[in-house]
């Protein structure tokens, strides 16, 4: 038969071993203190503050997108309105002249007519006369063209439009007169082609 003092012994024992467990356990639980409270707080006030600043962020965001897409758009615009110009710029470059020279043509087709129309004159003058109706014609075109003679014998001499090759003596004209026109020159519109060259009085 089993001691009951022995027994007593054993639970008590067997007691304060699971007292001491349940300490252990209670002494290892994590007590919240007021410095894991705050910082608790803290990260969610963080949270707070990092939402409130996504949420400022996205209409400045949508804004430079507009913006972004309207200059990509206007770079667009703009490269093909170059690349227009230039396709303009060529093709005026390679075909600018071709409303002058199918006036021209007309001009040519007279003196083809002269030239047949003299294989068999004798006249002098009928020679003439088909001369200066092709040279008239030429001239007309020409005119049509934009192309204008620069005034020159009588004139005051103008470096802008006249070359002097000649210098003569002159008490009949003022000085820097042009007593005769040597070249004919021309312009178009306002740009000189070709200045006419001259013989200028100088004092005599």
């Amino acid at each position: 038969m089993e001691n009951p003092f022995k027994k007593a012994v054993k639970e008590n024992e067997s007691s304060n071993i699971e007292e001491n467990i349940k300490t252990d356990i209670e002494q290892e639980k994590p007590v919240e203190s007021d410095d894991n409270i705050e910082e608790a707080h803290s990260e969610e006030k963080t949270e707070e503050t990092s939402a409130d600043k996504k949420e400022e962020v996205n209409p400045l965001q949508e804004k430079y997108d507009t913006l972004n897409n309207q200059y990509l758009r206007l770079a667009a615009d703009f490269d093909n309105y170059r690349k227009r110009n230039e396709q303009e710029r060529e093709a005026l470059l390679k075909y600018g002249a071709e409303n002058t020279l199918k006036k021209m043509l007309e001009v040519l087709d007279n003196f083809e007519r002269g030239l047949k129309a003299i294989e068999t004159v004798d006249d002098c003058e009928k020679v003439k006369e088909c001369y200066s109706l092709a040279y008239k014609n030429f001239t007309d075109v020409l005119a049509k063209a934009g192309l204008e003679t620069i005034k020159a014998e009588g004139e005051t001499f103008d470096p802008n439009f006249h070359e002097a090759v000649m210098q003569t003596p002159s008490t009949e004209v003022p000085e820097h007169t042009i007593i005769a026109e040597l070249q004919k020159g021309y312009k178009l519109g306002d740009k000189v082609l070709r200045p006419t060259l001259v013989n200028v009085a100088t004092e005599g």
